[in-house]
């Protein structure tokens, strides 16, 4: 069966072969494929009840050290990972890459992390059945430095990429076995159901970006995941 790292390693390589216009994209799977490789060999190998999963990575998360919802101290601290990061070839210069020096935090990871080691403890206690993931591993920036999200992408650069993150996902749920992926957010939700999950429970996403999740995040998506029977109360 192919692995984790296999997969990922092939979403690199066909995602970095790829050209969008006018935008400034990053993909970490390159600069920062030794940090985001110890993460899997550490926490993916194994089968899996629940995969979380992400639309695409955030400038100051995944972008910055290759751990989707890469939130810098979650990840050092927490999951005790390291690893040297590289650079993109293009860098935006209001976004450059710190790697583990970077002061910014990501909240959206601040929360997600913050949440499963309140209440598993231990990274390996989280990942004994769990692993989070993003469906698509790219970073695309205006001119401005503003996040671009992959669905705003014109239907000829979105098409090739999509059909790459799909792929991906399915292979990653046969490889682990998941029996639920919870999209936090409906384009995660919505490419879960494309590349075949045997169930996707949707959950509020943890960006700072929604009203709703500035009120007690954390709450709200444990609610949703015991009303679903994901977590037990």
């Amino acid at each position: 069966m192919t692995t984790p790292i296999a997969l990922a390693a092939t979403l690199r390589d066909r995602c970095d072969a790829m050209r969008f216009a006018g935008l400034t994209v990053y993909n970490p799977l390159v600069y920062a494929w030794t940090v985001h490789e110890e993460y899997l060999r550490r926490f993916a190998a194994g089968r899996k009840k629940t995969l979380f999963l992400g639309m695409n990575p955030g400038p100051f998360g995944m972008a910055q050290i290759g751990v989707p919802f890469g939130e810098i101290a979650a990840a050092r601290d927490w999951m005790r990972l390291s690893g040297a990061i590289g650079r993109p070839p293009r860098e935006h210069p209001k976004r450059p890459i710190q790697g583990w020096d970077c002061p910014r935090s990501e909240v959206s990871g601040r929360r997600l992390w913050g949440l499963f080691s309140a209440r598993f403890g231990t990274p390996e206690a989280f990942f004994a059945d769990h692993l989070v993931v993003n469906w698509c591993p790219l970073v695309f920036m205006g001119e401005t430095g503003a996040n671009i999200t992959p669905d705003k992408l014109p239907a000829g650069e979105l098409a090739p990429l999509q059909q790459a993150c799909d792929a991906h996902l399915s292979g990653v749920i046969t490889a682990t076995g998941a029996q639920v992926v919870v999209g936090l957010g409906k384009i995660a939700s919505a490419a879960a159901a494309r590349a075949g999950a045997p169930r996707v429970v949707d959950v509020l996403h943890p960006s700072p970006a929604s009203p709703a999740a500035n009120r007690g995040w954390a709450e709200a998506a444990t609610r949703s995941l015991v009303a679903a029977g994901v977590w037990t109360a």
